[in-house]
């Protein structure tokens, strides 16, 4: 049997990133689900570029604020208590708009855990 703790505040924020990211699955050595929390404030996306995922599931948890989802369909709003799911091979951006007044900070669960199956969207 394991059990373990995971305070967001004690993982370190990811570099590199258009938002604030703490790897909560990585720190808590999960290896079959990737769990992420994510803070992005007026004007920042999550993601590093617009992308699909070729085998990852994904639901996005809103715990405050409001996360817009672009896809090649239409944009969805998704407020605080709502969760946002993606199936793979399904191109998303999630982001919180400019003219947002407040951060969203969004509990991101992705499964299975895999490395390099994002891919860049083209929308042209």
């Amino acid at each position: 049997m394991g059990y373990r703790v995971v305070d967001a505040e004690d993982v370190p924020l990811a570099e590199g990133r258009p938002c604030e990211l703490r790897r909560l699955g990585t720190a808590a050595e999960l290896s079959n689900v990737a769990i992420n929390r994510f803070r992005a404030e007026p004007g920042e996306q999550l993601p590093l570029t617009y992308h699909y995922h070729e085998e990852q599931e994904e639901a996005f948890y809103v715990l405050s604020g409001t996360l817009r989802v672009e896809t090649p369909e239409e944009t969805f709003e998704v407020d605080a208590d709502e969760l946002f799911a993606v199936d793979p091979e399904s191109p998303q951006r999630a982001y919180n708009p400019e003219d947002s007044t407040e951060d969203v900070v969004v509990l991101a669960v992705g499964a299975p855990a895999v490395d390099g199956d994002a891919v860049p969207y083209d929308d042209e």
